[in-house]
């Protein structure tokens, strides 16, 4: 493994069976773009880059340039572009700054999600788009509870459509990330291993564990289930097993949502 924290929180590395999710952020970057692009966003428009982590798929926004922005200074360091610490819902960056920003993987790890879609509101110049990636309630973990820590909030397509719409009155679609069989073969064995595991609390006492003690726990089990015995298919997903689509969205891994700036 290399020398990066891992947690549940942000992809660090692809190494250690955490290849697949690696490479899930990089389509999701490179769905982005192609969005960015339909938009009619020109190819020199600075982009604002939103809960950036470590910053390992923003080339796929070339030849844009971006701006990146996460909480975290340590997760900031020696990236070969602007960067800013700050919190999402508070972005250090005048109205109108920019006619384009991405949040990939990002609002789900606030509270108060509609702070942070007014301040993306604010920062677009008029016209200007913004798109969104974030886990599918419905396909990710399980529907009726929100497993990951670090999440506080996860939506199907209508509820961020919901979300979205009272702050970007030019418009708001949303479309789905979809994954390869094989790569869905991968998430099928994790969500049986979550069930045998969740199975063994039948009255969902873990409702009672702190936040930061499910998220020491969380990262514990994670990393220790994926250096144990990772998957030899995990190393295969590459980005071509994602694709952006308008198919059956509630059946996506992650919805999109491409949000217009009146």
């Amino acid at each position: 493994m290399s020398g990066k924290v891992v947690t549940g929180e942000r992809v660090t590395t692809p190494e250690g069976g955490f290849n697949p999710t690696w490479q899930r952020h990089v389509a999701a970057y490179r769905g982005a773009a192609a969005l960015l692009d339909a938009a009619g966003v020109a190819a020199d428009a600075t982009v604002l880059d939103v809960g950036c982590g470590i910053g390992h798929s923003f080339t796929e926004l070339a030849p844009r340039p971006t701006i990146g922005v996460d909480l975290d200074a340590g997760a900031l360091a020696g990236q070969d572009r602007e960067t800013h610490v700050a919190d999402m819902r508070a972005l250090p960056f005048a109205d109108g700054s920019f006619d384009a920003l991405v949040a990939i993987q990002s609002i789900e790890h606030v509270p108060d999600a509609d702070r942070a879609l007014a301040e993306f509101a604010r920062v677009l110049r008029p016209g200007g788009t913004a798109v969104l990636v974030t886990p599918n309630r419905l396909t990710f973990a399980r529907p009726d509870e929100i497993i990951d820590p670090y999440h506080y909030v996860e939506y199907d397509a209508q509820q961020l459509h919901a979300a979205c719409a009272p702050f970007f009155g030019g418009g708001v679609e949303v479309v789905g990330l979809f994954g390869s069989d094989r790569y869905r073969a991968l998430v099928d064995a994790e969500k049986a291993k979550l069930d045998r595991l969740l199975a063994k609390d039948p009255l969902r006492l873990r409702r009672l564990v702190p936040r930061r003690a499910k998220m020491v726990l969380y990262d514990r089990r994670l990393t220790a289930e994926r250096r144990r015995d990772p998957d030899p298919r995990a190393a295969e997903i590459t980005p071509q097993d994602f694709h952006v689509g308008r198919e059956d969205v509630d059946a996506a891994l992650d919805v999109v949502a491409i949000c217009r700036r009146a």
